[in-house]
């Protein structure tokens, strides 16, 4: 069985037609009919059937065909893999980041990448780590950075650092040491990501907490974006918790206090693409760049 034989197979099934499919793949008509045939002396059994609208495929045709793609697929992608380790001369890379990419220093991806491969194009998508998860699930997505926890089917995670969560203040005094689950769960809250709500990962960590010990969050402000909490923050309005890397992006404010959990809580970047997906050349090479500079990244703690 070859690859010339199951692309010959493929045409066919497509076209319903050994003349239709000779002109699709550039060869002869003979060339197709010897391809077919000796597919079929090998598997001991008619693959197309002859009607009146031409070939039909046979009940072994339509098992055989999902085999065939992938055959016929891998062959290519591992052809794209070998030139890509030359040059990148074209193709789109699609890639997830973590909504507050820009706050880590990682905006820099995309000029970083185009330096190195100007003839690649770049979708960088900056989505909460929830919503970046479920797209790699559902395949709109090829890779991306993620925080932990997130939900999604037939996804592999390979962690790279972790960055701690401070809750910070403009009101609770300096020396009043860490914060339990119960001061936050009884704490005036400023959150951010108010879409993504408790699916956010940071937020979804604390909701588990709570419930373990009886209690409920709720927050009294909820915004979309970090700097609006921290503005808000620093005006009085309320008290928030933010990653490390994060309040550091806006800076010493002399009003904002940030003390520790006494379970210290963690957000975890990590690498995801579905378990059994492909990535293009141009995208692995994205995810190689993503994961180097995660873990260059001043503040945060290497994991991989």
């Amino acid at each position: 069985m070859t690859l010339s034989q199951l692309n010959a197979f493929l045409a066919v099934y497509s076209c319903g037609s050994i003349s239709k499919a000779a002109r699709e793949l550039f060869v002869s008509q003979a060339s197709v009919s010897e391809s077919i045939a000796r597919l079929e002396e090998e598997l001991g059994i008619r693959l197309f059937l002859r009607s009146s609208q031409g070939l039909v495929p046979a009940a072994a045709a339509d098992e055989l065909r999902p085999h065939a793609l992938d055959c016929v697929n891998a062959a290519r992608r591992g052809s794209e893999a070998v030139k890509s380790l030359h040059s990148l001369t074209g193709g789109v890379s699609t890639f997830g980041v973590l909504r507050y990419a820009a706050n880590y220093d990682l905006a820099n991806l995309v000029v970083g990448f185009h330096e190195k491969y100007p003839d690649v194009r770049v979708r960088m998508i900056g989505l909460n780590s929830e919503l970046v998860a479920q797209s790699i699930s559902s395949g709109e997505i090829e890779c991306g950075l993620v925080v932990l926890p997130v939900s999604g089917n037939n996804l592999r995670f390979k962690k790279l650092a972790q960055d701690e969560v401070r809750y910070f203040s403009t009101t609770r005094e300096a020396d009043a040491g860490a914060v339990t689950i119960e001061e936050f769960a009884a704490a005036k809250l400023v959150l951010y990501d108010a879409h993504a709500g408790w699916n956010d990962p940071t937020r979804r960590q604390l909701r588990e907490r709570a419930s373990l010990a009886g209690l409920t969050i709720e927050a009294n402000m909820e915004v979309e974006h970090a700097e609006t909490a921290y503005n808000l923050v620093a005006a009085g309005a309320g008290d928030s918790m933010m990653a490390s890397g994060i309040l550091r992006s806006f800076g010493p404010d002399p009003k904002i206090r940030s003390f520790p959990f006494s379970e210290p809580l963690y957000d975890i970047i990590a690498l995801v693409q579905r378990e059994h997906g492909y990535l293009s050349p141009a995208t692995r090479r994205f995810a190689a760049l993503a994961e180097r500079a995660v873990l260059n990244q001043p503040g945060l703690t290497p994991l991989a």
